[in-house]
Formats: C-alpha cells, structure tokens, sequence
C-alpha cells in the first residue's frame, strides 16, 4: 500500500512539472500571437494592391504577353511549403503535409521548404530540394522573401517547371487554422476574363513597355505573396500551439486531480488498515 501511494505521488509531481511547462508555453504562444497576427494583417494591402495593378495592366493593353501569364509548357510542379521551426502545435504540420501530398498526388513536383520543419519533412522523403537556405522560418525577412521570389522567378522563366504554388496555414481565427495549396504561377487568370477587353482603349503609355513593366512587377507580387503567406503561417502555428498548450495544461489538471483521489483514497485505506489491526492487537491482548 505505501509502494503504491508513493508511486501515485511520484506521478502526481511529474504531472505538475509537465503542467508548469506546457503553461508557460501557451503564455509564450499568446503573447507572441498578438504581434504576429498584426503583422499579417498590416502587409496583406501591400499584395493585393500589386495584384490589382497586374490586372489593370493585363486588362488594359491588348497587345499583353508575359512568360507569367502564358499556358504552361512543363507537367512538373514547385511547391512552396511554409511549415514550423518547432513541433508541440498539434496537428499543424501534419495538416499542412497532408494538404500537400493530396495536392501533388500523380505529380512530377520539387520542394522549397521554409521552416525546419518542412526540410526534416522532405529529407526523409528523398524529395527534390531546390534549396535549403530558408529552413528557419521565425528569421524570415522581407529580404528573404524577395530572394525566394528571384529564385522561383528563374526557374519558371527556364521552363524547368510549369507552375508554381504556396501551401502555408491561414489563419482564420484563433480556434481555426486550415492548409491551402494556392497557385501563384503562371497568373493565367490574369488574361481569361475578356468580357470588357475589345472596348478598352490603350490609353495608359508604359516606359519601355507595359509587358516589360508587368514582368518587373511579378516578382515583387510573388515577394509579397510569400511574405504575407508566411506571416499567415507564424500566426497560425502560435495560434495552434497556444490551443494544444492549453488543451494539454486542462488535461493536466485533470490528471492530478484524478491521482489525488487515487492517492487519498489509499491513503485512507492505508490509515483504516493501521487502525484496524491496532484495534485487533488490543482485543488479543
């Protein structure tokens, strides 16, 4: 009986220790959370003005032609994937992996990863790695993004690959993150809408051409798009670990109170068991 209540008590304190951390983690996670989540929202106007200009451009001139807007030419896909530095976020990563093998199922793809994460990922799947210079995602910088831009450029403009798509986690409130694979190349829906396009007079003068001036536009558009999506991705996996964090300190509590009834209850079996045989040495004497 007293092996069994130090071994519950042993328990009980190993629980604690774990709550005391999984706490401090979910603290951490919410005051990290507020700043990430501004940020993401703060540069989402900057993408979607630069795709607004896209369209105006592709729109408006009728002799428009761009190696961004063509039909492509190649099967084999590039994917972006955005995971974290860091596990113990519940099922972010592995919804995010999920959400790319279903996309790229049949496919002929290669892999930028950002975020160690998703490197570890792919190396133990012996997948195509165009480069490995991004694998931590919490150092990602603007710079960073416009690097990444210049390389997916390159390899689109080679026709190495015939498309190119993001799959990070939205951040859709703090209860809800979900996985998309979105295409950010080629912007063939740039040009598919030609309902207007006959009427629209070539009244905008571009220097040197408004082909020219779109192809020196799309990088900076697939900068911000990543940007953003990355944004997007450090929101969610804060949000996604402050939630696990918080599940597993509720579980937790539960945990001690449930061995603390398991431990006074032996111990008051191990005191009535004491009284009973002092009361049954007294009657024998």
């Amino acid at each position: 009986m007293a092996a069994n209540m130090k071994a519950v008590k042993t328990r009980i304190k190993s629980v604690q220790s774990t709550m005391q951390i999984t706490k401090a983690m979910e603290l951490v996670a919410s005051s990290k959370l507020r700043r990430a989540k501004e940020r993401s929202d703060n540069c989402r106007p900057y993408f979607e003005e630069l795709y607004d200009t896209l369209k105006t451009i592709a729109a408006g001139n009728l002799d428009f032609s761009s190696v961004y807007a063509k039909e492509p030419t190649s099967a084999r896909v590039v994917y972006v994937v955005i995971a974290g530095d860091r596990g113990l976020a519940g099922g972010y990563n592995s919804n995010l992996f999920k959400c790319l093998e279903a996309d790229a199922k049949g496919k002929e793809y290669a892999i930028l990863p950002i975020g160690k994460k998703a490197v570890e990922y792919f190396k133990r799947r012996k997948a195509e790695i165009i480069t490995e210079d991004f694998a931590e995602i919490g150092s990602i910088s603007v710079g960073d993004c416009f690097e990444i831009a210049r390389i997916l450029c390159k390899e689109f403009q080679s026709d190495s690959c015939g498309s190119i798509k993001l799959v990070y986690t939205e951040f859709v409130s703090m209860l809800s993150q979900t996985a998309h694979a979105v295409p950010v190349l080629p912007l063939t829906e740039l040009t598919e809408s030609d309902v207007e396009k006959e009427s629209i007079r070539d009244i905008i003068l571009y220097e040197p051409e408004s082909t020219e001036v779109f192809n020196a536009i799309v990088p900076e558009y697939l900068a911000g798009v990543i940007y953003g999506a990355v944004a997007d991705s450090l929101a969610s996996e804060l949000a996604a670990r402050r939630t696990a964090m918080e599940s597993a300190s509720n579980n937790a509590a539960d945990m001690i109170e449930t061995l603390n009834l398991h431990y006074n209850r032996a111990r008051q079996a191990s005191i009535t068991q004491e009284i009973t045989e002092i009361v049954g040495g007294a009657e024998g004497v």
